[in-house]
């Protein structure tokens, strides 16, 4: 059976609230009357009907609600909202007390109305500025989620742009291979154009479904093919370690985010020198830290930090950039490097909940 369910709105909360108020303040004078009661003939219920009145001044204060929601609008001024409001604190008090008793005939002396006709005037200005409090946390409410709505798609934008600049990278390398092979081994060729088939679909496929989260796992077998074509254009200058955290393989991480790390040390280690070299590519989850630890390390020439980080790269920096955007995280990606002392970077990646369900 099909179960309904219905959603209240703010302002429907807002005059189920105001109703709610009026009830509760007129049971509360009806208690005070039964209170101040010293009648020996008992409390005379007729009495509390002149309290009936308090329906008209609730449904007549009512109306500051378009009238808030009209200034709001036209952005009418503090100082003439006050204006408008001088004004009106005193009509409403006449209209609460001197008009009904001027159609009733009741005559009393001038004084005898000071006291009620203020007691209106601090009605209305209390229900005034209720109102007025009510609309400028909502207006506040919409700004907030404008403003969160306009980060969400900049922060879309930018990941947008960032991984259009990974692409490229991966594609010019991985195609320049495919080409060095088809001249000097067909076989090998054939081979390699197989792998990267499934490269390039693990690509279109993060690209197709608009959601870039892969298990480390799936990265790890991407970067094997990217590797293993690598290894064909550099031959046995490139050897490859790998020390794996088998419990590490099912958590998520951004797809192509080990990727460049490891393009990052066959460019700057391998291609510019003909000596072998070694890379060592390590995982591990950090339970204390709640992270996911990826590491990418070379034994090539290294490099001085400082210019590491002054560099235009876009490899390492667009890495970095991804992971502060999508996890807020500013030390996510560190460097250990010197000159002459091999290449490491070191990405950690907060653990989700869900990791182990993600399929």
């Amino acid at each position: 059976m099909e179960q309904l369910t219905t959603t209240t709105t703010p302002t429907t909360r807002m005059w189920r609230n105001y109703a709610c108020g009026w009830l509760a303040y007129m049971l509360l004078l009806v208690a005070m009357l039964r209170l101040a009661d010293t009648s020996p003939n008992g409390f005379d219920w007729r009495s509390t009907m002149q309290l009936l009145w308090n329906v008209p001044q609730a449904l007549l204060l009512a109306l500051h609600w378009p009238l808030s929601g009209w200034m709001e609008r036209r952005n009418v001024s503090c100082a003439t909202r006050g204006l408008i409001h001088v004004a009106g604190a005193p009509t409403f008090a006449i209209l609460s007390y001197a008009l009904p008793a001027l159609i009733s005939g009741t005559k009393q002396p001038l004084p005898f109305y000071v006291w009620p006709m203020l007691y209106s005037m601090m009605e209305y200005g209390v229900i005034a500025t209720t109102f007025h409090m009510v609309r400028a946390n909502a207006a506040r409410r919409r700004q907030e989620a404008a403003v969160q709505q306009a980060h969400a798609l900049l922060v879309a934008t930018e990941l947008n742009a960032l991984r259009s600049k990974l692409n490229p990278h991966f594609l010019f390398n991985t195609l320049h291979s495919i080409i060095a092979l088809t001249r000097k081994d067909p076989n090998a060729a054939e081979t390699a154009l197989f792998q990267f088939s499934d490269m390039l679909r693990y690509v279109l496929d993060t690209e197709k479904t608009g959601n870039d989260r892969v298990t480390l796992d799936d990265e790890l077998r991407f970067v094997r093919d990217y590797l293993e074509l690598e290894s064909l254009r550099l031959g046995s200058r490139l050897k490859v370690d790998w020390e794996l955290d088998d419990n590490a393989g099912g958590h998520v991480l951004p797809a192509l985010s080990l990727q460049p790390l490891v393009e990052n040390s066959i460019k700057h280690a391998f291609n510019p020198h003909s000596r072998p070299g070694r890379l060592l590519i390590r995982t591990r989850v950090d339970e204390r830290r709640r992270t996911l630890v990826l590491s990418v390390g070379d034994d090539g020439p290294g490099a001085d930090i400082g210019r590491v980080r002054a560099s235009n790269g876009l490899g390492l920096r667009t890495v970095e950039r991804r992971l502060q955007l999508e996890y807020g995280t500013l030390d996510a990606l560190a460097i250990d490097t010197a000159p002459g002392a091999g290449f490491v970077v070191t990405m950690a990646i907060p653990l989700a909940a869900n990791d182990k369900d993600f399929s």
